[in-house]
């Protein structure tokens, strides 16, 4: 059984969602990497941060970053996009923040909900298991046939105190062949 956190995996997702928006238009037609002098580069080391510490957490057999590091590497992000879209750069002039800081704020929001799940008291985890081999039961090996709506239907013409059942005949072809009698004897 595979089980792991969803709070790394939103942080990760949160990441790479950053990251993208660093190359939309952030101010005007301006990505983040022509509008800004340091701060693309700020918010792309710590989105690889967050994103090498979540991968980290998602498969902990590989232990990149402490788990310690994600809040204060998402933290940082949201408040340096925050302050960004709150006051742009000069070399933007009056432009209205694009898609690109829209998306770059969004990113920074599910990554500070992935941060918490993270390190949270409470946790939400998904467990990825493999399907049980089917088991075969002796009694179900052993039980009477049955008619296509899995009835059990009783032999005609048999005695009251048996238990011996049959299905009942679904074509003609089936039908003719009960109607003939069983048994060795020719006749």
């Amino acid at each position: 059984m595979r089980r792991f956190e969803i709070g790394p995996v939103i942080v990760a997702l949160g990441s790479l969602a950053l990251l993208v928006s660093l190359f939309l238009d952030w101010y005007g037609d301006q990505t983040a990497w022509q509008a800004f002098e340091i701060s693309d580069l700020l918010l792309a080391a710590l989105a690889l941060l967050a994103l090498v510490a979540a991968a980290g957490l998602i498969a902990p057999e590989v232990p990149y970053l402490d788990r310690r590091w994600i809040p204060a590497a998402v933290l940082a992000l949201a408040v340096l996009v925050i302050a960004q879209i709150l006051s742009p750069p000069p070399s933007v002039g009056g432009a209205d923040p694009q898609l690109g800081a829209w998306i770059g704020f969004g990113a920074a929001l599910v990554m500070l909900v992935g941060a918490l799940l993270s390190v949270g008291k409470v946790s939400f985890s998904v467990a990825i298991e493999g399907r049980d081999a089917r088991q075969r039961v002796a009694a179900v090996d052993h039980r009477p046939p049955t008619t296509e709506t899995g009835s059990v239907v009783s032999r005609p013409g048999a005695d009251d105190h048996t238990d011996v059942t049959e299905a009942v005949p679904d074509t003609d072809a089936d039908a003719e062949a009960a109607a003939r009698p069983k048994g060795g004897g020719r006749g």
